[in-house]
């Protein structure tokens, strides 16, 4: 069966669904297809006895100024301001973030403290000495602005927990994108006299009142009420093309087979899936390409604490390495309303893995059972007893990995498919960028703005525009000629 439609877009995360509704307040019907049971993708909210969770935490902060409106358009008064705290757990203490000197300095003590600053004063008269060096890899870079002491600790056990792989085998280039503008001067500056921006720093954002995925139902919600079309359950299976267009696309729906044929196309499945769905299929260099391409998976351990309050951080990062959590959200202390029983507080225990390692493959009850255990042994006022229930959701595909060969292979994926004259990728896996929520919206309201007759190169989009905490609008303004990060590592959210 086919049915014709304007737009097909392809996946309902919030670069899918952010298009459908542009369209829709031009008057341009789209059909939008979506593989899981509900919309929002890694942004959704997942509920389990009527407790709310996110798929890690995910803050609605932007310094796009199309973003913030629409996100204010689309929930209006459900939105809340949340206050921000989060702090680093390594080796038994905790570290404020951002750093406080004094509390960094008691818990490191003197003597660590002024190694160091040795360590810091070293690579800067290791960069001064060799100017033309420029660092390949994370290790490098982090080195090169911090000292290697400061990089052991703060940087490279999270890291590797986070991606899998050493920090030597990422690429420099991820580093410069998440980390800006940072040195060891600056962190100490700041720590004493307070941020030169304060008065811009993050202390609090917004925040749906019952989690992210509240933004993306009710977006479906709008963009239905327009006359569009989003189908859930539905799994895309072929693009057919014709030269340089495509011409259709065919998707599973429970046993039926539904084929959408449509003037433009707008991806937002990973686009090492989309190349392999082409019919016929495209060169085999190409296919290389996306077989190439890799990516971090991830899963939730939301426990049910019977205890009314615990820590008061939106989320703690766990860097000490005997633990395998990676990071754990508050989510009460994101909204009230994500717990039903005010005498409780649900915890999410965050994993990052890859599919068919150790601990993808655990049953849920031995994932239930590591993350009551873990979080026992973690001195957050946590016993065993206290733990009441668990669930477990999995993730695939969370996190593009910048790896020593992502690049390459993205370069071949990309010429290809600008090669297309009604097919644009968009958001975090179209595209395989680590962008914020924000920026994977922005590329698809560009994208909409080229069916418009707009000529907007999406690859080669400011993501400067998208987030950075640190400048006020007037520095930000001055700054949108440059290509500058979107964020600090420890800050990344990992949305």
């Amino acid at each position: 069966m086919s049915q014709p439609s304007p737009v097909v877009v392809i996946g309902a995360g919030p670069a899918g669904l952010t298009a459908a509704y542009e369209l829709a307040k031009q008057n341009i019907q789209s059909v939008v297809l979506e593989q899981a049971d509900k919309v929002g993708g890694i942004s959704r909210t997942e509920t389990y006895k009527d407790y709310r969770f996110d798929i890690g935490g995910h803050r609605f902060f932007t310094k796009v100024g199309e973003v913030q409106a629409f996100w204010h358009e689309i929930l209006g008064d459900d939105f809340i301001q949340v206050p921000r705290l989060s702090r680093i757990y390594y080796e038994n203490k905790f570290y404020d973030y951002p750093l406080s000197l004094t509390k960094t300095l008691k818990n490191l003590g003197l003597g660590r403290s002024f190694l160091i600053l040795i360590s810091y004063l070293k690579a800067k008269l290791s960069k001064y000495l060799n100017p033309s060096k420029l660092p390949e890899t994370f290790e490098e870079w982090v080195t090169d602005c911090f000292g290697e002491r400061l990089y052991q600790i703060f940087f490279k056990t999270y890291t590797e927990k986070v991606w899998g792989i050493p920090c030597n085998q990422i690429r420099a280039d991820w580093a410069a994108q998440r980390i800006k503008d940072m040195s060891l001067k600056r962190a100490v500056i700041n720590a004493v006299f307070g941020s030169q921006n304060a008065k811009s720093l993050i202390k609090e954002f917004d925040y749906p009142r019952l989690g992210p995925g509240m933004m993306w139902e009710r977006c479906q919600e709008k963009v239905e009420q327009q006359g569009s079309t989003v189908h859930l359950n539905t799994t895309v299976t072929r693009l057919e093309r014709e030269g340089s267009r495509i011409t259709a696309v065919v998707a599973q729906q429970g046993g039926e087979t539904l084929r959408f044929v449509g003037d433009r196309f707008i991806n937002s499945m990973p686009v090492s899936a989309l190349v392999h769905r082409l019919d016929p299929p495209p060169p085999q260099a190409v296919l290389d390409a996306a077989r190439g391409l890799k990516y971090r998976d991830f899963l939730i351990v939301a426990l049910i604490i019977d205890q009314d309050q615990l820590f008061p951080d939106n989320w703690l990062y766990i860097h000490s390495p005997e633990f395998k959590v990676g990071r754990i959200q508050n989510f009460k202390n994101w909204s009230p309303e994500m717990v039903p029983d005010s005498s409780k507080t649900c915890l999410g225990m965050e994993y990052f893995c890859s599919e068919g390692d150790a601990i993808w493959d655990m049953s849920d009850a031995d994932l239930i059972q590591l993350a009551t255990q873990e979080i026992a042994t973690l001195d957050l006022g946590v016993a065993r007893k206290d733990v009441e229930d668990g669930v477990v959701i999995r993730q695939r595909k969370a996190y593009p990995v910048y790896d020593g060969d992502y690049k390459r292979h993205l370069k071949v994926l990309q010429e290809y498919i600008e090669g297309f004259d009604n097919l644009q990728t968009v958001g975090r896996n179209g595209m395989h960028r680590y962008n914020n929520q924000d920026h994977s919206m922005l590329t698809a309201m560009l994208a909409v703005r080229n069916i418009l007759g707009e000529t907007h190169d999406l690859w080669n989009i400011n993501t400067e525009r998208s987030y950075q905490e640190d400048f006020t609008t007037e520095e930000w303004n001055q700054r949108q000629n440059k290509q500058v990060s979107v964020n600090t590592v420890l800050a990344s959210d990992l949305q």
